[in-house]
């Protein structure tokens, strides 16, 4: 939250910026508001006066591209004073924005404004026709042609057919746009916006950076953005719009809408996969919508339209690649390998709200049933009502698709084995393989993409799928409700005075600035914690103390949990190596318990820096790479090193000299050590020598300094629900039948997850989107086969786990890194 003028350049000197802006918020709510602060003590014996957004002299200024993959893009499109051009509220529409003055004027300057924006639209008007005649299309209509009894007028026919679908399925896709009805929806929409938040900031630089980009000749701009809500797919067209760039095509998906839904959104700009691409390669309608669709956006990228691809699975609580936004991606992929664009640039895009309007309720992923314009409307007058959050996007630098390509296909590897390969042996005891060793994206037997790649484009693909969806969300700024959530659900679970919530805000928002993500908000301490408070109000309850304290504890009912769960998991990505690493930190404890009298002494273990890096590596290779967020170029070492060497930094773990009369956590006897290929040459160290053995042996112990412990456990409680959600599945395989359903799996999972979450009141876990993580990493592992199906896979227990002391084992191995209270 940011006051609405708008930050001189150069350094801003002062650090107390105002929280409530008057000429962005209604009376009655601020009213509400300034009310709800007054019932709190004015004097609550802190000192803290205000959260400085940044550290130092700047803000952090995020969203730079890799310089390892993209050096040369890493020059471009920035310069240092645009980290210093402030911000603007884009919702804030005054007599300014117009190009007239006056009384009448400025009732009616939302209005007048959006009559002004420019809604280009580059599509050819012969694109059915172009689409019919490209190559892709021609080869197919040929082939069917040829195939005739060579009857001419069989032929036409059959080409006369084929025209007509080719028109059906373009109509799936896309729609041409209605000026007057993008004019009547943006206005109505910025209405709305004003109405459910205080603001929605843009950083000035990066847009900026965002108008270079699309200033280059003859070549398309293509934003990659992550996914909070169904609102996004209307909110960035029209900030893009209102800040002079030309309307973009918006990718949505195609199932969770009815025909008249979707009929809207294509009026509006979007675009949509065709249902047949889903179906076997070898189908005729198949095979026509993938060249009609491959075609379609060859003609959007050579007039240069913009696109909007989303990244990120909706409603996800860990970040969560979307498969349909892989699709596209590769249809982009395959279009400049093909030389239709000579290049592409990309820009990831961050979003964050306080409060995301969407019509998620306990943990449900998507509506069960279409969502209808009823529905969508619903959801969006709730939102208007519960309102007065806070929005922000960013964007991140632009960097060149063609640049990737070259560097990535230089340095790709096709070594690699899969999960199951990787972490059985270990599971069960056996002889360990490689932990370094890339881990193979697993793929579902049953799935068709929207264009044929060979393996090392599909490697290619994914690899730049996950690089920019950990550049978009390291880009997305961190909202006070989060903060406050996070403290709240796995910090201060029994309550917790104000005073020391305020406290405790504060030292979280200098860590996350540390690792350099920026906050969306600023102001006095007192404001920012009281406006997330308010905002959560259903899901925390409030104690007054004689004291003049006050007491906040938050409630154990299933919507409140998982509330908080779904706000505290945007701090998830921040925190993700230290949290791998305190979750294998707690696998060692876990070791060692049993030779320990009592688990007071477990302060004073000692670990072996190697084991250390063992254990993180486990996790890292267990858990999706999406979720931990580890880039393609990064290597497995050097994530695990980095892992560690930030429980170093945080002061969590301390060195300790070697002494004998000291327990010391080591399996080196598994002479895994020196199988391990960064030994070999490890090009990640400062110095130019080889690996030290010596340097491997170094030991750490937990630190003795006050609140280390209370640290320690909430990074562990960050990775807590994914962990839970996990073991919990492998305990419902069973319980389960033999062969099932997708569908019918998932939901007797999630009825599962639900009913032994009320024992313990660990609602966070009953969510479908962890279930959904959970079964994709039994896939991978070889616990869940599936076997085709007429309209959906069907799960089978593979015949190693069905075996009830294989998956005992399984599941006692995942315990280890879930935190222990008895710590």
């Amino acid at each position: 939250m940011l006051n609405q003028e708008d930050e001189p350049d150069g350094v801003p000197n002062r650090t107390c910026v105002c929280l409530w802006p008057d000429s962005n918020m209604r009376t009655d709510s601020k009213l509400q508001q300034q009310k709800y602060m007054k019932t709190w003590p004015m004097d609550l014996g802190s000192k803290l006066e205000v959260v400085k957004p940044y550290l130092g002299k700047y803000r952090p200024f995020v969203g730079r591209c890799c310089q390892r993959c993209t050096p040369e893009s890493w020059k471009s499109f920035f310069h240092k004073h645009l980290a210093s051009l402030g911000f603007c509220n884009v919702i804030k529409i005054t007599e300014e924005n117009t190009r007239y003055r006056g009384w009448l004027v400025r009732r009616l300057c939302c209005f007048l404004t959006v009559c002004d924006w420019q809604f280009f639209d580059d599509t050819p008007n012969n694109l059915q026709e172009r689409i019919f005649h490209s190559k892709r299309v021609q080869d197919i209509v040929s082939q069917k042609v040829s195939q005739g009894k060579g009857d001419a007028p069989v032929a036409s026919v059959s080409v006369a057919q084929w025209v007509k679908d080719i028109h059906r399925i373009l109509c799936q896709i896309q729609s041409s746009l209605s000026p007057f009805l993008l004019r009547v929806c943006s206005w109505a929409l910025l209405k709305l916006l004003n109405q459910m938040f205080l603001n929605v900031i843009l950083h000035k630089g990066q847009l900026e950076m965002v108008h270079r980009a699309a200033k280059t000749a003859d070549v398309p701009v293509v934003f990659l953005s992550c996914h909070k809500s169904e609102l996004d797919g209307l909110l960035l067209p029209l900030l893009l719009v209102s800040q002079g760039l030309s309307m973009p095509r918006v990718s949505w998906e195609y199932k969770p809408y009815t025909s008249k839904h979707r009929a809207l959104l294509t009026r509006l700009g979007g675009m949509f996969l065709p249902p047949a691409v889903e179906q076997v390669s070898d189908s005729q309608m198949g095979v026509l919508s993938r060249a009609v669709l491959a075609s379609y956006l060859d003609e959007l990228l050579l007039s240069k339209r913009r696109l909007l691809i989303f990244l990120e699975e909706p409603f996800s609580g860990v970040p969560q690649l979307s498969a349909s936004g892989r699709e596209w991606l590769a249809l982009v992929f395959s279009a400049l390998q093909m030389g239709t664009v000579p290049d592409v640039l990309m820009v990831p895009v961050g979003l964050s709200y306080d409060v995301a309007p969407t019509w998620i309720h306990r943990g449900q992923v998507s509506p069960i049933q279409p969502c209808s314009l009823w529905r969508l409307f619903w959801t969006i007058c709730q939102a208007a009502c519960q309102g007065l959050g806070c929005a922000r996007v960013d964007f991140a630098q632009p960097f060149s698709l063609q640049e990737y390509i070259a560097n990535s296909s230089f340095r790709q590897s096709s070594s690699g084995k899969h999960l199951e390969e990787l972490l059985l042996p270990e599971i069960f005891g056996k002889c360990p393989m490689i932990l370094d060793c890339e881990k193979l994206e697993y793929r579902s037997p049953n799935s068709y993409g929207a264009v044929a790649l060979n393996m090392k484009q599909q490697t290619l693909v994914d690899n730049f799928s996950l690089h920019s969806l950990s550049i978009a969300v390291s880009c997305s700024a961190i909202m006070a409700v989060g903060i406050t959530s996070a403290l709240l659900l796995h910090k201060h679970w029994e309550g917790v005075f104000l005073s020391q919530l305020m406290q405790d805000f504060v030292w979280l928002t200098e860590e996350i600035l540390l690792r350099n993500y920026d906050v969306g908000f600023s102001g006095q301490v007192r404001h920012v914690v009281l406006h997330a408070l308010f905002l959560l109000q259903p899901c925390i309850s409030f104690h007054r103390l004689s004291l003049g304290d006050v007491l906040v504890a938050p409630r154990r009912t299933e919507a409140a949990v998982t509330e908080l769960s779904r706000h505290s998991a945007t701090l998830l990505p921040v925190f993700i190596q230290e949290a791998v690493g305190a979750c294998a930190v707690n696998a060692l404890l876990v070791e060692l318990l049993p030779y320990l009298g009592s688990p007071e002494q477990l302060r004073d273990a000692v670990f072996v820096q190697d084991e250390l890096y063992y254990k993180t590596a486990l996790l890292v290779q267990l858990l999706p790479r999406d979720v931990v967020l580890r880039q393609p170029c990064q290597s497995m070492y050097d994530y695990c090193r980095v892992a560690v060497d930030k429980l170093i930094q945080d002061g969590l773990l301390v060195a300790e000299e070697m002494a004998s009369s000291r327990l010391v956590c080591d399996t080196s006897q598994r002479n895994f050590a020196k199988n391990l290929l960064w030994k070999a040459t490890n090009d990640f160290e400062d110095s130019d020598s080889d690996y030290d053995e010596q340097a491997g042996k170094q030991c750490f112990k937990l630190s003795h300094q006050e609140n280390c412990m209370d640290a320690f456990m909430f990074l562990c409680c960050l990775l807590g629900p994914l962990l839970k959600t996990l073991r919990r599945a492998l305990v419902f395989l069973g319980e389960s039948e033999c062969l099932q359903p997708e569908s019918q799996y998932m939901e007797k999972l999630h009825q599962f997850l639900v009913r032994t979450a009320k024992e313990d009141c660990s609602f966070e876990c009953a969510n479908k989107t962890l279930a959904v993580v959970s079964i994709s990493i039994c896939k991978e592992l070889g616990v869940l086969r599936e076997l085709p199906g007429k309209t959906e896979p069907i799960f089978q227990l593979s015949g190693t786990f069905t075996d009830k002391e294989n998956r005992k084992k399984l599941g006692k191995f995942i315990e280890q890194f879930i935190w222990q209270s008895a710590y």
